[in-house]
């Protein structure tokens, strides 16, 4: 296949697109006549096969998931509903939103194989999702301004902005030619090849051409009036950003060279494309989103070179795009359930380079942090699968039952589940690696590349393009291959199952026997674990040295005896060697007298999915915390010592803190526990406050202690050690629970005495914790008869504070610091102060600061306030605010983060009584996720998960309870609990297999999106309450039906009795029965499918009656294209008459329908209808 993409009108004004699509086609089947192609809210003129006109139908059964007569409202029965919209466009089922009929005309040329051309004119009207127009309200021409275009999206999203075949294992060329103002640049995939001035000099045509096979999915498009930079080190590689940004620019990209060299070194391989572009632009929807031979960056990660805190992250940005650019975007996958292998090798390759740039220590920290995530994560939702693979069963079908939504595609997934699906991705490359060495994983890689790149360059030849696409199999043989082991063991505990290890270990120590004794248990029965057989590494530090002993983990084993190399510690003294052949002086005195334990480690290298619960003494934990060089030791042992606040424990502390060896994070790590410990300890510490002695000697001046030093940030140690101990000295509280006096004088002090002056780096990010530090320290408020809190009788204390915030935002509002972090804090105080109690609790200053147009991360800070006010206060106006932000924000990524703020701190839960719960929340909800956010995929799944945390899985308890709340089955002859308020334990998640609209499948009827042959089985357990569902039906015949399914000719009515399994209780669930009746409309050929009834009871069905329908209302808009053409009557009549040709041309051979289970309606409409 070949792509032509012309977009040859863009204006920012109304926010619109014009183009067309030209798409080059080589039939391999002969009875080819429809093409079925992916369009979302695009506007469809016209469509023209080898210069024929062709007749198409659009119908998107996304846009609306379950239909407004649904008066459904579990989730269960969206979910499934839902996974059945998307799998009925899913382009790797061959589905789609737009079919196209070919012309009788072309079927003998369809027919010798001959190449098909297919042209589809286009427009787009104020995109919903899919494109993103950034147009500032200043003066201006639109370049003066700054306004700018980007495409934008969550996983396969291409379909928001051209018709085209969005599914990542399509791989074809591309030419891309954009129509700009001349003040505009377009940057998009491949090269350019030429820009065309128009004879005005108004406009200008930018002509790219990618003869990589690419898939439409990683086709990319920004245009704006970017300040271009061509990178001095590689000249392939050009940079663009918004105007005045340039200086910026320089210095965030200069180091983007060494990314490439490294990459290009580790996989013996160049870089896949001729060219690499990066464009950093407003309001991105993601911070790094990757593309054929192009990333799109957020242009809040650029940095100047005096920003410390940034550079790290935006260097990791860098190199995770680039990562993508060999496996993702040149390398692409078969299908969605081989997508974990293009992350775990792209995160895996990106681990190698943090490795080799920001040192082991980082990576190994990297890697813990990661690996307690997702234990946190599976053991709080039941589980990630990576390979998710569905059987034709129905049990199977849905290998992740204990989840609320489907994971058969990445449209469905909460956005949280799919940042924790790469993030173990790569974790179990690792494990890979680790079983067939860094080595043979390479070479796996560079295999992989060489392959690709050898098909790539086969440009007649286009079913070689195949080995540009990775598979899970193809993958695992390539690891067979090259190092000729199996790693099949590995693949089925964690790829093809979900769940970690939950490992509790203890121990004791036999001196006669001079044995360790440990004992390590599992606990597989909660959710979210699995269990383990296998070998695990316990290291031992002994008194002699440090030893490794592999343990096999078998069924039942619990205790292992490990022999010991020492002796107790009656020997002479002398130095003990350490892991790392260091030998140091140790103080045993702390120690077991009897034992040559030191301290004791499981799997410390982190080759298993787990969470270890381990028992030791508190000396041991200080000693490793002390000796031991692995900082993922250190920070076990750190957290472990939160538990025995000791002097020891307070002294190990200390002494890390001291230690400019010892890696800051770490360090860092140690002053959060230290507060903790003097907290504990508050009655019997001695001495100044935790941490103060120790931050005077190192920071203030000698002279006069209580002033700090000029800042001189040069040390990044120092540096992150110096802004992180006031932070966690505010959190130390006396024995009347409040911030000790001199604690809070010393930060305000450090506030007062600050200087930046000779400092060649922006102090903002430590003013920003030095405003964090204050916030800490505050307290609740002692209220004494209920008094008002007002300015005049406020603590002294919170005065001082208060006094400094206000300060801070207004010099923020003169001199702005770098990403407004100071504003950020200061509205996190300004709530911690509202939550205590020391000033009045009031959203609006938040509000205000949420409007758009602020900076992105002050409207995040703000919103969060908001969300925060709206739990504590319970208050429905504000949540009906913030509701209202994520339906109309401008900002995606802004909606996106309010629905995720929600999710994590609710204004309540299911489980929960609260005001705010009512069935007009339920139905304002439900319509958003049902209706309102169709045109972006992030957003619906965020809306899903609020909807999850606030109702659970079954019907609201808010709701009033349906009339029918006993059935009468009259097989059983018992009456039952009507099943739609079944409770959620019983009702489960299970896979319904009733069409989402709320229709049963007809007998006899093949869905045109089923894969299944068989006949539909109805599931009762979301059914909807009877008495709603009889009304909605009679409810429907108000509507005008809509002509299709003529070929079928079921019996007038129909008995299906649907299987249902027991309910919890093992009582039998209702077995209704469903009478069916299709009713004819009018004389005409075609008969229309009448919405199914349904009655409670077992007796005669249902029989309706059609009424004529008196007029078309509008509720058919969403899957109908209405052009309303005043202007155009001519050509409008032209239209008609073509598709009247085409219909009398087809209505002879068979009837043409298109039928969706997602909207149990038929369209017949080829162009310009209505």
């Amino acid at each position: 296949m070949a792509w032509v993409v012309c977009i040859n009108n863009i204006n920012f004004q109304r926010k619109s697109v014009v183009g067309f699509v030209e798409l080059t086609i080589f039939p391999t089947v002969a009875n080819l006549n429809r093409i079925k192609l992916n369009s979302k809210q695009c506007r469809i003129y016209r469509v023209r096969i080898n210069d024929l006109e062709a007749a198409f139908i659009y119908n998107d059964p996304t846009l609306e998931v379950c239909h407004n007569e649904s008066k459904q409202r579990n989730l269960n029965y969206f979910s499934n509903a839902y996974a059945a919209a998307v799998s009925a466009v899913d382009p790797d089922a061959g589905n789609g939103e737009l079919c196209i009929k070919v012309p009788s005309e072309l079927w003998k040329h369809v027919d010798e194989l001959k190449v098909l051309k297919i042209h589809i004119n286009f427009s787009l009207d104020q995109p919903k999702g899919g494109l993103h127009f950034v147009v500032p309200s200043v003066e201006g021409s639109m370049a003066e301004r700054g306004a700018h275009v980007f495409s934008c999206g969550y996983q396969n999203s291409t379909r928001f902005w051209f018709p085209c075949v969005d599914s990542y294992s399509e791989l074809c060329t591309w030419k891309l030619e954009f129509t700009v103002d001349a003040a505009m640049v377009a940057v998009s995939n491949g090269d350019l090849v030429e820009t065309v001035y128009t004879h005005d000099m108004r406009k200008k045509t930018f002509h790219y051409m990618l003869t990589i096979p690419t898939s439409a999915s990683n086709i990319a498009l920004a245009i704006g009036p970017f300040e271009i930079l061509v990178d001095p080190y590689m000249h392939e590689v050009t940079h663009f950003c918004l105007p005045q940004l340039l200086p910026l620019l320089k210095h965030t990209t200069s180091y983007l060279h060494e990314v490439f060299e490294f990459y290009e070194e580790i996989l013996t391989c160049r870089y896949p494309y001729s060219c690499f572009k990066t464009v950093f632009i407003d309001e991105a929807y993601v911070e790094v989103a990757a593309y054929a031979s192009m990333s799109i960056f957020s242009t809040n990660l650029l940095h100047s070179a005096m920003i410390i805190d940034e550079t790290p992250l935006t260097r990791r940005c860098l190199a995770q795009s680039l990562a993508q650019q060999f496996f993702g975007c040149f390398i692409s996958r078969m299908s969605w359930s081989d997508e974990w292998v293009l992350k775990g090798i792209s995160g895996y390759i990106y681990g190698l380079w943090m490795k080799k740039t920001f040192g082991v220590n980082e990576y190994r920290h990297w890697i813990k942090e990661e690996l307690d995530k997702i234990v946190a994560y599976e053991l709080k939702t039941g589980g990630v699968l990576l390979h998710p693979i569905f059987g034709g069963g129905k049990e199977k079908d849905n290998p992740a039952s204990h989840l609320y939504f489907s994971i058969k595609h990445p449209h469905t997934l909460s956005w949280e589940y799919y940042t924790m699906f790469q993030c173990k991705a790569h974790l179990v490359m690792r494990l890979i690696e680790n079983r067939i060495s860094m080595e043979f994983m390479l070479q796996v890689f560079n295999k992989l590349l060489s392959l690709a790149s050898t098909a790539s360059s086969q440009k007649f030849q286009s079913h070689m393009w195949s080995q540009m696409l990775v598979s899970t199999f193809g993958f695992l043989k390539s690891i067979s291959n090259v190092s000729g082991k199996d790693i099949q063991p590995l693949i089925k505990q964690w790829v093809d199952q979900s769940g970690v290890v939950k490992f509790y270990g203890s121990f004791a120590f036999n001196r006669k026997r001079n044995v360790l004794e440990l004992e390590i248990k599992q606990d597989y029965t909660s959710p979210g674990t699995q269990k383990y057989v296998g070998p695990l590494k316990v290291t031992v530090q002994e008194l002699d040295g440090s030893f490794n002993h592999t343990l096999q983990i078998e069924e039942n084993s619990l205790k292992h005896d490990i022999p010991c190399h020492s002796k107790s510690r009656r020997n002479k003294k002398k130095k003990i060697p350490l892991m790392n052949g260091e030998e140091v002086d140790m103080d045993l005195s702390a120690m077991d007298a009897d034992s040559p334990l030191l301290w004791i480690r499981i799997d410390p290298d982190m080759s298993v999915l787990r969470k270890v619960g381990f028992e030791q003494a508190d000396f041991m934990w200080q000693y490793q915390l002390r000796y031991e060089r692995d900082v993922v030791a250190q920070q076990e042992s750190i957290l472990a010592l939160e538990k025995f606040p000791t002097p020891a424990s307070r002294l190990a502390l200390t002494d890390i803190l001291e230690q400019e060896q010892c890696f800051y994070r770490v360090r860092m790590s140690a002053c959060f526990c230290l507060a903790k410990i003097a907290n504990s300890m508050v009655s019997t510490w001695t001495g100044p406050p935790a941490m103060k002695s120790l931050f005077t000697r190192m920071f203030c001046c000698k002279t006069c202690p209580n002033i700090v030093k000029t800042n001189n940030f040069m040390s990044f140690q120092s540096y992150f050690l110096q802004k992180t101990m006031p932070v966690a000295m505010a959190l130390l509280r006396d024995v009347h629970n409040l911030c000790p006096k001199e604690v809070l004088t010393f930060i305000l002090d450090l506030i007062k005495y600050n200087d930046n002056r000779k400092n060649k780096f922006s102090d903002n990010y430590y003013r920003a914790e030095m405003i964090d530090a204050l916030a800490n320290s505050v307290t609740p408020a002692v209220s004494v008869n209920n008094e008002v809190r007002t300015l005049d009788n406020l603590n002294p204390d919170v005065r001082l504070i208060l006094e400094e915030i206000t300060r801070f935002l207004n010099m923020e509002k003169l001199l702005p610091s770098y990403r407004h972090t100071i504003t950020v804090s200061c509205l996190r105080a300004i709530r911690v102060l509202q939550k205590n109690g020391h000033v009045p609790s009031d959203p609006t200053l938040f509000k205000s600061y949420a409007e758009y147009g602020h900076f992105v991360d002050i409207r995040i800070a703000a919103l969060e306030a908001v969300v925060d006010y709206t739990k504590v206060d319970r208050s429905y106006e504000e949540l009906q605010w913030l509701l209202n932000m994520i339906q109309n924000d401008p900002v995606p990524y802004v909606r996106h983060k309010i629905l995720h703020m929600l999710t994590k701190n609710p204004p309540f839960t299911k489980n929960m009584e609260s005001p705010l719960c009512n069935e007009a929340l339920v139905d304002q909800l439900w319509k958003l996720m049902n209706s309102g956010t169709s045109h972006d995929w992030r957003l619906r799944c965020g809306a899903v998960d609020l909807y999850f945390t606030l109702f659970g899985l079954s019907r609201p308890s808010c709701l009033p309870l349906p009339e029918l709340g006993l059935v009468l089955n009259l097989k059983e002859k018992k009456a039952v609990l009507n099943p739609t308020i079944i409770p959620e334990a019983i009702t489960g998640n299970q896979e319904t297999a009733i069409n989402p609209s709320g229709h049963a499948q007809l007998v006899g009827f093949q869905n045109p999106f089923s894969s299944s042959q068989e006949e539909e089985e109805v599931d009762m357990d979301t059914v909807h309450d009877s008495q709603a569902f009889i009304f909605h039906h009679l409810n429907m015949l108000e509507r005008p039906s809509t002509p299709g399914l003529s070929k079928y000719r079921p019996a007038s009515s129909r008995a299906l009795m649907p299987q249902h399994s027991p309910g919890g209780d093992g009582t039998p669930a209702i077995k209704p029965q469903w009478g069916m009746e299709l009713a004819r409309k009018g004389t005409g050929k075609e008969q229309s499918p009448l919405e199914m009834s349904m009655h409670p009871v077992a007796t005669a069905p249902l029989s309706v009656f059609s009424k004529e329908s008196t007029s078309s209302k509008h509720s058919d808009h969403h899957h109908h294209h209405h052009h309303e053409h005043k202007k155009k009557k001519k050509k409008h009549k032209h239209k008609h008459k073509h598709k009247h040709k085409h219909e009398s041309k087809e209505k002879d051979k068979e009837p043409f329908t298109y039928s969706s289970p997602a909207s149990g309606r038929s369209i017949r409409s080829p162009s310009l209808s209505d």
